[in-house]
């Protein structure tokens, strides 16, 4: 039997990327797993049941937990996400930061890890090393499904979208997504004359957020084709990705970093920052990378994919025939690894 870890996805109303990890694992492990939380688990397990987590947790938050690890009525397994609160504390809420340092040492006492990425898994792998930790489990990459909202995968060319083209950037708001930097490069390129629409979809990181939306509303008086939607369901994302020409996701950092494989999903193309956790998956075909927070490089492939419609048909054919990973091939293997 496996144990799935609800403690916080079970009553969790936004939509973040750890929430929609567990929402899909859980639905997707289906009759084999029974949901717990802590601390009302009442434990009565056998020792070859698996206690698997893929939440954010600390001995504060969770008494009792460390000698939970330290000696477990069943075998424990964890999803690791990143590294980012130790990596961006300047701009990370101030509790993630200060809970870090003791999650990534509290995995050290699972029996298998899983990272979200091949970044990921180095980035825990050298803390671990770093702290000079002698024990620890094997770590193993796990490849996040790119079908988030359970519509068939988009897989024949489309037609360009009619109309002005459109223009999706889909992630919380605050620094680290760079929704700011990304406003600015449209801006000049409005300025320049280009004909787009903007369309930013997220909610509001409470602690690092309302600057950013401060800067949405002050641009949107004098340029209408920026539209923001603050509480979209995954029903209204989903229509705003059919009328879109393509998503931009000029990210500081990720764990795995969803927004690409889903666009991908929808057949569209994909604008993102160069960073290595994105490559993973931008390399397969459908993406261009853009150096991290270059304005004149986003400027120029920005311009090219709005008005280049011949480059816009030859990513999205990429986009909609290469392989793209699922959470229902990611159940499977987890189920056959934790059950055999």
């Amino acid at each position: 039997m496996i144990f799935f870890d609800v403690t916080k996805a079970g009553g969790s109303g936004h939509r973040s990327g750890i929430m929609r990890v567990s929402s899909r694992l859980r639905d997707g492990l289906g009759a084999a797993a029974t949901e717990v939380r802590w601390p009302t688990w009442d434990r009565a397990v056998q020792p070859g049941d698996w206690f698997l987590t893929g939440e954010l947790f600390s001995e504060e938050e969770r008494p009792g937990f460390t000698e939970f690890l330290r000696r477990p009525p069943c075998r424990t397994a964890a999803i690791f996400h990143d590294a980012i609160p130790l990596k961006l504390p300047h701009i990370t809420w101030p509790k993630s930061v200060a809970r870090h340092p003791s999650y990534l040492k509290l995995l050290a006492g699972f029996d298998r890890v899983w990272a979200d990425s091949i970044a990921s898994q180095q980035e825990l792998i050298g803390f671990w090393r770093w702290q000079g930790l002698k024990r620890t489990p094997p770590v193993e990459v796990l490849a996040l499904g790119a079908d988030f909202n359970g519509a068939a995968r988009v897989t024949q060319r489309l037609p360009l979208p009619p109309g002005k083209p459109r223009l999706l950037c889909v992630g919380i708001l605050e620094p680290r997504k760079n929704q700011v930097f990304l406003l600015d490069v449209c801006e000049e390129l409005w300025n320049e004359g280009l004909r787009f629409e903007l369309h930013i979809v997220g909610r509001v990181n409470p602690h690092f957020g309302p600057p950013v939306v401060a800067r949405i509303k002050a641009l949107r008086k004098f340029r209408p084709d920026l539209h923001y939607h603050d509480a979209a369901s995954d029903a209204e994302v989903a229509k705003l990705y059919a009328s879109t020409r393509a998503t931009v996701f000029p990210t500081l950092a990720e764990g795995c970093g969803l927004p690409l494989l889903e666009s991908l999903w929808m057949g569209l193309p994909c604008v993102c920052s160069d960073l290595a956790v994105l490559r993973e998956n931008a390399d397969g075909g459908g993406c261009v990378s853009v150096t991290l927070n270059d304005r004149a490089a986003w400027k120029t492939v920005l311009r090219r994919v709005l008005t280049d419609d011949a480059e816009w048909t030859r990513l999205q054919a990429e986009a909609t025939s290469r392989p793209l990973p699922t959470w229902g091939a990611l159940c499977g293997a987890l189920r056959a690894q934790l059950t055999a």
